[in-house]
């Protein structure tokens, strides 16, 4: 079983892309992020075609994630139970559903924006609620993950520069302290260490040649269960699709199970 988790930037700039890389990965459930789009503007037609369900939560030109499944897609939770508002309103940053064997979540945690805006608050506060929200399925005996843009890098090794990003967010204890927590619940990072290459990371900013210089950041994350992490077989970022014209500035992080 193969899956994956992927922050878009836009599913309608990235959807030939999105149809093309399913099919030639064979993924069986995708994790996505930043669909930029409202829920009835969420290309379901066309990933039918290709033969996924898809449990979408998306209100409109922000944020925006989904859960796209071939191997069944049932108990769909839509939005972060006990999640934060921001402006009075609970974003679409959370979806969850059971794929088969396996319980998932896709996530799209807050940016924080800078240390000390109420943005970064906010984003500790949907931490606190997430960690709350997934303490019974982690403790579930069944495979279990949380997937997605955690926009946090969990160690100094998981950007390209620290002294570039010091004060910044991204990288401060707090948000580490509330990854930590997070993984407290009985989960644990399934990406192996050494990966196939150096410096594994998801995310390159558009600007100053931040993908050809690999000065980027692994901040897209999958955190599984003891049943989930025991069934990987195999972990990678797909560096490839961050190439070329159209791409997003995130790669896809693919995890296969023998389940």
């Amino acid at each position: 079983m193969r899956i994956a988790t992927w922050n878009v930037n836009s599913i309608t700039a990235r959807l030939p892309r999105l149809l093309a890389w399913l099919e030639s990965t064979g993924t069986d459930v995708l994790c996505i992020q930043e669909t930029k789009c409202a829920a009835d503007q969420f290309p379901v037609g066309q990933l039918r075609e290709l033969g996924y369900e898809a449990a979408v939560n998306a209100t409109g030109r922000w944020n925006g994630v989904a859960v796209l499944s071939k191997v069944g897609l049932a108990d769909v939770v839509t939005g972060l139970p006990g999640g934060p508002e921001y402006d009075g309103v609970q974003e679409p940053r959370a979806v969850s559903a059971t794929c088969g064997p396996a319980r998932i979540w896709s996530v799209y945690v807050p940016n924080g924006r800078e240390v000390g805006h109420e943005h970064f608050s906010y984003k500790l506060h949907w931490f606190e609620a997430l960690t709350a929200a997934v303490a019974e399925d982690a403790a579930a005996g069944r495979p279990f993950a949380v997937l997605g843009d955690f926009n946090v890098a969990p160690t100094d090794e998981d950007v390209w520069d620290p002294a570039v990003f010091e004060g910044l967010t991204h990288v401060t204890p707090a948000e580490r302290d509330a990854l930590a927590t997070l993984r407290g619940t009985g989960l644990t990072d399934v990406l192996p260490r050494p990966l196939k290459y150096d410096r594994p990371y998801t995310y390159w900013d558009y600007r100053q040649l931040g993908f050809p210089k690999n000065r980027g950041m692994r901040i897209d994350l999958v955190y599984g269960n003891a049943p989930f992490a025991e069934a990987v077989s195999d972990a990678y970022v797909d560096r490839e699709e961050r190439k070329g014209k159209g791409a997003s500035d995130h790669a896809p992080v693919v995890v296969d199970l023998d389940v």
